[in-house]
């Protein structure tokens, strides 16, 4: 019997190549890959853009920010929003948090969103201060190099899987943060920090 030499691959190779062609698809498109957290980093912000708008609008229908006295979540107070100022609600939904989707135009205060409400902002206080961000590690007041978000994309504060969170300010604008604070994020006693 004579020897006969393959050309071609058998089948055991064809099974390991597709698997690490899988494998390797899986993880440049997953969000655990550094493209998707800082896609998701980005997205985030248009979401708090987006709450923005529709706190502006409450904000001039009601002359002050959503506030509630015996609201312990963010979601609480932050459906005031519904139906009035915006009816879509899939902006309150972190999109590298892994969070489930809230109905459309129906009040989520008993759901999870995503972000930390500061409330009690009046409408004229520092343009700086701090209105919405991610989800933070605890409602106290943080200094300068303090821990804010999730160091080791566990929860609680894990949005972004390590990669910090973002922040909205009371005019209007988004900064991104590492996991320790890069400024200041202190309130007055008037304002409550509210995390989902």
């Amino acid at each position: 019997m004579a020897n006969r030499s393959w050309a071609g691959f058998s089948l055991v190779e064809l099974i390991v190549v597709l698997a690490l062609i899988i494998i390797l698809t899986v993880m440049s498109t997953s969000r655990f890959s550094a493209s998707a957290r800082r896609r998701d980093l980005i997205g985030c912000g248009k979401n708090l853009e987006k709450i923005y708008l529709a706190l502006s609008i409450y904000r001039n229908d009601n002359s002050a920010f959503p506030f509630l006295v015996d609201a312990q979540t963010s979601a609480e107070a932050l459906s005031l929003l519904i139906p009035k100022s915006t009816t879509v609600t899939e902006m309150f939904i972190c999109p590298g948090s892994g969070d489930a989707p809230l109905p459309e135009g129906e009040s989520f205060a008993r759901h999870r969103i995503s972000y930390a409400y500061y409330m009690g902002w009046a409408t004229n206080d520092e343009a700086q201060a701090i209105l919405v961000s991610d989800w933070q590690i605890n409602t106290l007041p943080k200094q300068k190099g303090q821990q804010v978000f999730s160091l080791d994309g566990k929860k609680p504060a894990n949005n972004h899987y390590g990669e910090g969170g973002n922040l909205l300010s009371l005019d209007g604008n988004v900064t991104s943060s590492h996991p320790k604070a890069s400024r200041d994020l202190v309130f007055p006693a008037t304002v409550r920090l509210l995390n989902p």
